[in-house]
């Protein structure tokens, strides 16, 4: 929903942390969950580590409101269902966490949330819906290579968003 955008970055931006240049990671330089190759491609030229490191807010919210809400349709998602995607759009890609919801509310998983997609999310039980993007979030985090180095924070942010997706499904986040 339009006006879970911005509890919704809060969420993400303190899942994400700060700066973090992590030899494991291959995002490689990232501020605020944004990685040096999108800052790049958002101010359309290479940036210094120091401007990583200097990265302003303003940036980063039109950088998840355009790359990220606006291309899973967040303003127009069920709430809970909204922040489930955007999160994990965040984390792994914005098609992949676009085709898990598809497969779970049973349409054509393309990797691009449109019209259909949003009306036949609206046809399903959104508490049942966050709760199985939960556990295929948690069963794709299990199968990647950099699980061992990752894997308990991955699973401790899924839960973690789980439970702010069911709150903001249930009315009773503010």
């Amino acid at each position: 929903m339009q006006e879970n955008f911005l509890k919704s970055l809060d969420k993400v931006l303190k899942h994400e942390g700060g700066y973090v240049n992590h030899p494991d990671d291959p995002g490689g330089r990232t501020n605020m969950g944004i990685t040096q190759a999108v800052y790049e491609k958002y101010i359309g030229r290479s940036v210094t580590e120091q401007e990583m490191k200097d990265m302003k807010i303003g940036d980063v919210r039109l950088i998840y409101r355009e790359n990220y809400w606006d291309r899973i349709k967040g303003d127009d998602l069920p709430n809970g269902i909204d922040f489930c995607v955007f999160d994990w759009a965040v984390n792994s890609g914005v098609s992949r966490a676009s085709k898990a919801l598809q497969k779970i509310i049973g349409v054509k998983d393309d990797g691009v949330i449109g019209p259909i997609t949003v009306k036949e999310t609206y046809k399903c039980d959104s508490e049942k819906v966050i709760l199985n993007l939960t556990e295929a979030r948690k069963d794709f985090y299990q199968r990647l290579s950099t699980f061992d180095t990752f894997g308990k924070g991955w699973l401790r942010r899924n839960d973690e968003t789980c439970s702010f997706g069911l709150e903001l499904q249930s009315g009773e986040c503010s």
